[in-house]
């Protein structure tokens, strides 16, 4: 059973009513997204599927941009405003209970996250909540893409995280965009890549970075490369 909440240095993630727990992929990607705050430089982030909250607070502790997150869930949106109220950085985050289809504001975003719905079509676990965080039969990949597009600035990026396995349809469907960074997440050196993380514009780039990151070495530690990037989150690092 996973646990009721998650310690980072500067927060607390409580998770107990949401449907996808707090993994390490998830904070990789969060880590990852951070990383890149300062060369974007963004000053309105949207958070596409709050979930915990999560995201949206570790981008917090690296920007001051104003964030906006989106929760289509009612109970994963309450836990995600408790989260961050009870955070240093509750005047920074507004959280948003409705549809990302529904949504609107009268602003473009210069940086949008999110870790959508993994599976299309897979079979459905009988947790209604895991169903909803996991399964993209509310919000397909194209609507999401659709979305995002008439959301993001025409100089804003796109950090989004997805199974390695989706790679080839989702870079079939983001013909408005242009890959700047693709990031293959690997457990360990021998295993294949299981995730990957994109960094997207609709600006064209002359030269596309694709690396690989390893979460473990073969003694089953955190590599240089994982702690470097969760260093200022995870209490153990």
């Amino acid at each position: 059973m996973a646990n009721q909440y998650f310690q980072f240095k500067e927060f607390i993630i409580q998770q107990d009513a949401c449907g996808m727990k707090v993994t390490t992929d998830g904070c990789l990607f969060g880590a990852w997204a951070a990383s890149l705050i300062q060369s974007i430089n963004p000053q309105q982030i949207l958070d596409i599927g709050a979930g915990t909250g999560l995201l949206s607070l570790m981008l917090a502790q690296q920007t001051t941009a104003t964030i906006d997150a989106v929760e289509i869930d009612e109970a994963a949106a309450l836990q995600a405003n408790q989260n961050v109220a009870s955070s240093k950085w509750k005047k920074q985050i507004t959280i948003h209970q409705t549809n990302i289809l529904n949504y609107s504001k009268n602003i473009q975003y210069d940086f949008i996250v999110t870790n959508p719905p993994f599976f299309e079509n897979d079979l459905h676990s009988n947790n209604a909540k895991r169903n909803l965080a996991m399964h993209s039969s509310h919000l397909s990949l194209t609507e999401l893409m659709n979305c995002i597009n008439n959301l993001l600035s025409h100089k804003g990026f796109l950090a989004i995280l997805l199974p390695a396995a989706r790679s080839d349809y989702f870079e079939s469907i983001a013909n408005n965009f242009y890959i700047h960074q693709k990031i293959l997440v690997q457990q360990t050196n021998q295993h294949t890549a299981f995730r990957a993380m994109y960094l997207l514009s609709k600006t064209v780039v002359e030269h596309s970075l694709e690396e690989t990151i390893v979460i473990k070495n073969s003694e089953q530690n955190y590599t240089v490369d994982f702690i470097q990037l969760l260093k200022a989150y995870y209490l153990k690092l």
